[in-house]
């Protein structure tokens, strides 16, 4: 049997299958509270939020969350606890619980609009007075430019990440023999699967990849085959693209680098990555910005400090560029 049908086994027509043909399970990536019942199960209850809702937040960032592996899993977060215990300026401010969402960016400038999100039958009031509401934003500068224009963040962000633009998600074993675009373009049996409309940015920056890459022509008809709509699908990239792979909605996985290899390294049995030569040319930038009369403004300043010294090194461990010293820091205006 060929390696493709074999993927697409159980379809009469040689399609993906729409239902989870692979279990794929995402992993928590901080640890659970001892004791305390929790519901890890496939759907991931709550989606990219990290923290405890209800009691005092000593520190809040929302940032689109593309780079969850390098500010989750990288040491960060405890690592800058133990910096602020350490230094005398901010040894007696509070970081116990410091909540971090990590959804895409339309979704946090979204929420932060209209004060909002809802999670099926939950809403969560996204306000200064629930006190779930940032003290650090972390986005592109189209969308920190559309909170400064709502008066939330202050007026100048600064870089600190560079992603590597776009590779391949593909089956642990690459059973379809997929080493890069060009087999995605000549194989009329592939499928893809990318960040759907619901993000622009990212969307965008993949068909410029595409169409640099190969050219107007084969990117049309690679997108010909894409893979739209699925069961589940949530409209968050870092979510839908490893889903719709392990699950044979798509057979490729189009997606920033740096994820790509996250699930490689995560779920080896289920996923492999390609990288795409060439594709960083078409890489993006993240930045972070302190919000106006933040709620824990000590807090926000403490971590600003630490961050952008931390994440020079942190973040090109986890698959992004190694951005150069006048790059890494820079300012931008956001008025």
């Amino acid at each position: 049997m060929p390696a493709w049908r074999a993927f697409a086994r159980g379809q009469s027509n040689g399609q993906p299958a729409d239902g989870c043909a692979t279990a794929f399970v995402w992993q928590p990536i901080v640890p659970s509270l001892a004791d305390v019942p929790a519901l890890n199960g496939h759907t991931d209850t709550i989606p990219d939020i990290v923290g405890r809702l209800g009691s005092r937040i000593d520190l809040a960032i929302f940032t689109e969350g593309n780079h969850f592996p390098a500010l989750l899993g990288g040491g960060i977060i405890d690592a800058f606890r133990s910096w602020a215990k350490s230094h005398p300026d901010y040894a007696a401010v509070p970081l116990d619980n410091i909540v971090v969402v990590t959804l895409p960016q339309p979704m946090i400038v979204g929420m932060l609009l209209r004060h909002a999100i809802s999670f099926g039958n939950l809403t969560l009031d996204v306000s200064r007075t629930s006190g779930f509401f940032p003290d650090i934003v972390m986005a592109g500068a189209t969308a920190l430019k559309a909170l400064f224009k709502a008066a939330m963040v202050e007026g100048k962000a600064r870089l600190f990440a560079r992603n590597r633009g776009p590779a391949l998600v593909i089956p642990a074993g690459n059973p379809l023999g997929v080493h890069g675009l060009g087999d995605v373009a000549r194989r009329s049996d592939l499928r893809i699967v990318m960040a759907s409309t619901s993000e622009p940015g990212a969307r965008s920056q993949y068909i410029a990849a595409l169409e640099g890459l190969l050219g107007q022509q084969p990117t049309e008809v690679i997108l010909a085959r894409e893979t739209v709509s699925f069961t589940g699908r949530l409209g968050i990239q870092h979510r839908d693209v490893p889903y719709a792979v392990a699950s044979r909605a798509a057979h490729v996985g189009i997606i920033y680098a740096h994820l790509a290899q996250y699930y490689a390294a995560t779920f080896p049995q289920i996923f492999a990555k390609v990288m795409v030569p060439g594709a960083e040319q078409f890489s993006s930038t993240i930045a972070m910005v302190r919000s106006v009369d933040s709620l824990r403004a000590a807090g926000g300043k403490a971590f600003s400090e630490y961050f952008l010294d931390a994440a020079r090194d942190v973040y090109p461990r986890h698959g992004f560029a190694t951005m150069d010293a006048e790059e890494f820091g820079e300012e931008i205006a956001l008025g």
